[in-house]
């Protein structure tokens, strides 16, 4: 049980739930957990996902809990283990989005069923085409070819599941609607000599006028109705084999003939098209790129209460402590969404998973308490590299790739890149929506689409960070829009004429005048709301995922919210993030590893130790380069694929190839260079797999590659140690990644989400019990000193909250001495110090005069067992002699 009842996080402990790893097994760990010292068991999305979900963030149903978990008896007994354990939950929500891959999403398999009439038409962020062929109708990008050549070839079929139907497509089923086989069910009910069958096709084609007694079929009560008429068609069918089997014969002759079912599938309220229209036609807002994830509109007070009736239901029951909101850039009024799920949960800690660029502030106005870390993540990694080293290493890259674009200009390159490859049917929108305005608008009625459209997306690619927050209060006729989102609406406008003098200046006077919602006109601000959903989806594809896989300086800085060209921190600049974040944020995440981190924080923590040390990087990499000549192909891979590959390598030795090649495979596709997801080049690719084969299985190469890790790897693991401790010091509350309490050297997922040998914790942490600080270093292959470390920091909050917490002091620590600028030291609360080293190689173990003032009183390193006397002026040699980080806390 925990040292002491506690209301406030201690600690969170992320875990991904799966096929594999569900409740019954999140359970078991829970007594390690408390062991471990966490608070907070802190659970991946759970409410029912897509069928072989990974990840549980294509939910299909959130009034469910996944069956393939558990389900709502798995959840119960999770909740009754945790609570047993004196353990909270964290849950991860997904507002933005549903899956619509499968019937399993019964909302939107009734708007395919019924359009526009359906009750859940409105629920889901669609544009309905009002004009032209396929007015009222929405695509479906999911054909593997032209539509007219699958329908020739027999892939789409017309199928009858008992009494109602569908059309398949390999694996795939979409309703149909049955108002549109009346002529088929006529045909059949002639055969089988019918009238039952008769009378219902006359339902179907809604001639019937029974269904209404004011006379005439009514659409809204349509849905009732088909559901009446499939249910008396089963049991006909079961009941009657002639029948069932007039009616298979009349679908088989239809599927024979397309002509026929192209006409009954004009009659459906969607239409199946070649995947690759996504890019320019698609009618649905998605998530990022991914078309089989839809937009919800939970800025709509039925649609809020509809998927979050199960959170809000365990927050009120007491099971659940915090919640998670994934991706709320992509709402239409993300404050909006944060109050009214703060006056929902008022006493409930609330996260947001935003990603801050550096220097922007989380915004005011939203009444939640912090993030899930990523402005502490890249500003505790930036300690650890050297700012002079990253400058040199940029250099080594250039040499060898022979790229030397600077970041900021790769970043619009990428930006634009991926709008024109992946975003034209959102940029068609905006563009409709632009045209719309400006044909009111004598003055600017007579731009052309093009102009427009150039414009729009310019001034999107220039936007500095994810996304802006104006908003419209309809009622009071107001409009609202902050300095900081003004600031930003003016750079991107200004860098966007910048980019393109030959548009008319006042184009762009006119479109910041438009997101600055100073136009009060409702297709404006449409516009204005709309383009703030589109800037973030367009930085996350054109940096994280893009940008982040062609800048190759030292890729331990491409993390998202970094900038790779300025990633170096000094201890001046990390304390004064430290005092504004528990100023602000107390109860804001620290994390240095997530399920979305580019690389973990053993493989960030040793890959900044090449910043230390550029020219024997440069040495290494050119005779591997070399070694390897007779590995490559004139196919490929290229210069940067191939020093990528010499990174990844070295930050994550030992690795298998077969985890190497699947995280090439990746890279590649996502720098968009030579192959893409959309486009594979499988001549590159092939030859980039057997590049990295062929040198995994050199051992010339192998071995030369061992001896340059051999020195990374203790120092690479004292910058973890120190960045883990910090983490669990620093204000704000540390989460922790599954498995990460031991040495994790994963790179990109799915790579970091492969099962944890939970087993091997358990034993390891009782292991601990006893184990003097030198049996502990020197089982540091095994990841005692890390696991020590975290249970022994994460104990220390338990006993001792007040420090930690909102109420805590955090002050600054200056070390003295020659070696003074590799020192990180800080107080919390005249209490508990933490020292940590930083850049370890220029250290070179030796503290020389190097000494830490202790503020006054009787310290007690918790990681060495060494009593300090009071006020002492402390030798870092001496303090750091046995363990390699510091935690003193004063006797009480």
């Amino acid at each position: 049980m925990a040292d002491t009842p506690h209301t406030e996080p201690v600690a969170t402990y992320r875990m991904q739930l799966r096929n594999g790893f569900d409740f019954a097994q999140a359970a078991d760990i829970a007594p390690y957990l408390t062991a471990l010292g966490v608070s907070h068991c802190y659970l991946s999305p759970f409410l029912a996902a897509a069928e072989a979900s990974t990840h549980g963030y294509d939910i299909v149903d959130p009034t469910r809990v996944d069956g393939a978990l558990g389900g709502a008896t798995g959840y119960s007994h999770l909740c009754q283990a945790l609570q047993a354990e004196g353990l909270r939950q964290m849950i991860d929500l997904v507002p933005n989005h549903m899956a619509i891959g499968a019937p399993d999403n019964r909302w939107w398999w009734d708007v395919l069923t019924h359009g526009r009439q359906s009750r859940y038409a409105g629920w889901f962020d669609v544009t309905w085409p009002t004009e032209g062929p396929f007015a009222g109708k929405v695509l479906l990008p999911v054909l593997g070819d032209h539509y007219g050549r699958v329908l020739e070839n027999g892939e789409l079929r017309l199928c009858r599941n008992r009494g109602g139907f569908s059309l398949t497509y390999h694996d795939q089923r979409f309703p149909v609607n049955l108002t549109g086989l009346g002529d088929l069910l006529r045909r059949a009910a002639a055969a089988a000599d019918s009238t039952m069958l008769a009378f219902l096709a006359d339902c179907c084609a809604g001639s019937h006028q029974s269904w209404d007694a004011n006379g005439g079929s009514s659409d809204s009560r349509r849905g009732t109705y088909d559901g009446v008429i499939q249910q008396l068609l089963e049991r006909l069918c079961l009941q009657n084999a002639a029948v069932a089997g007039a009616i298979d014969r009349e679908v088989a002759h239809l599927n024979t003939h397309p002509d026929a079912l192209d006409a009954l599938i004009g009659r459906q309220h969607y239409r199946p098209a070649f995947w690759r229209c996504s890019g320019d036609q698609l009618n649905h807002r998605r998530f990022f790129d991914i078309d089989s994830l839809i937009g919800v509109r939970v800025e709509l007070s039925e649609v809020f209460n509809a998927t979050h009736q199960f959170p809000l239901h365990w927050v009120r029951e007491g099971h659940v402590h915090g919640l998670r909101i994934d991706h709320p850039d992509g709402l239409w009024d993300p404050t909006g969404y944060f109050q009214r799920l703060r006056a929902a949960c008022p006493d409930t800690w609330i996260l947001a998973e935003k990603i801050l660029e550096p220097g922007e502030p989380l915004p005011a106005q939203w009444p939640i308490d912090g993030t899930t870390g990523y402005d502490f993540l890249n500003q505790v990694g930036g300690l650890f590299v050297d700012g002079d080293g990253l400058m040199a290493l940029g250099a080594v890259c250039a040499d060898f790739t022979g790229e030397s674009l600077r970041y900021a200009d790769l970043v619009a390159q990428c930006k634009a890149l991926v709008l024109d490859q992946l975003f034209g049917s959102e940029m068609g929108q905006l563009t409709d929506l632009l045209v719309a305005v400006c044909q009111k608008q004598r003055r600017h009625r007579d731009y052309t689409r093009r102009e427009l459209t150039a414009a729009l997306a310019r001034v999107a690619v220039r936007f500095p960070v994810y996304r802006s927050y104006g908003r419209v209060f309809t009622a009071a006729g107001r409009v609202t829009v902050s300095e900081e989102d003004a600031a930003r609406i003016r750079q991107a406008v200004d860098g966007a004429r910048a980019d393109c003098p030959e548009l008319d200046p006042s184009l762009f006077a006119f479109l910041a005048s438009l997101l600055l919602l100073e136009i009060n006109d409702p297709a404006a601000i449409r516009l204005a709301l709309r383009f703030q959903q589109f800037t973030g989806p367009l930085m996350a594809k054109g940096v994280e995922d893009t940008a982040f896989y062609r800048f190759h300086r030292l890729v331990a800085c491409n993390e998202v919210g970094a900038d790779p060209d300025r990633y170096a921190v000094t201890p001046q600049a990390f304390h004064r993030f430290c005092a504004d974040t528990l100023a602000h944020y107390p109860r804001t995440l620290l994390t240095t590893s997530t399920h979305d981190t580019k690389r973990s924080e053993d493989v960030r923590a040793r890959l900044a130790l090449l910043s230390e040390i550029p020219r024997q990087w440069a040495d290494a990499v050119g005779r591997w380069a070399d070694h390897n000549q007779n590995h490559r192909s004139a196919a490929g891979p290229d210069k940067a694929a191939e020093y990528l590959f010499y990174q990844t390598l070295v930050g994550a030795w030992p690795i298998e190839a077969d985890r190497l090649t699947a995280f090439m495979t990746k890279a590649v596709r996502e720098a968009k260079l030579y192959t893409s997801w959309t486009q594979p080049a499988e001549d590159y690719e092939a030859a980039v797999d057997q590049f990295v084969k062929a040198a995994m299985a050199d051992a010339g190469f192998t071995d030369d590659v061992a001896a340059f890790v051999a020195p990374l790897v203790r120092p690479g693991r004292i910058n973890s140690l120190a960045q883990t401790l910090i983490k669990l010091t620093a204000p704000g509350v540390p989460d922790i990644y599954q498995g990460t309490e031991l040495w994790d050297l994963s790179l990109v997922d799915p790579d970091n989400r492969r099962p944890v040998d939970y087993q091997l914790r358990q034993r390891l942490l009782q292991e601990l019990d006893g184990c003097a600080v030198e049996t502990i270093m020197e089982r540091m292959d095994e990841g005692l000193p890390k696991l020590w470390l975290i249970r022994q920091a994460l104990h220390l909050r338990r006993r001792r909250p007040v420090p930690f917490g909102s109420q805590g002091d955090y002050r600054p620590l200056t070390a003295e001495g020659s070696k003074a600028d590799h020192v990180l030291a800080f107080a919390r609360g005249d209490q508990v110090v933490t020292i940590v080293p930083r850049r370890i190689m220029g250290l070179a173990n030796d503290w020389s005069d190097t000494r830490i003032q202790l503020p006054p009183g009787r310290w007690h390193n918790r990681l060495g067992d060494d009593m300090i006397l009071e006020a002492a002026s402390i030798r870092l040699a001496d303090l750091l002699e046995r363990f390699p980080v510091a935690l003193l806390v004063k006797e009480e």
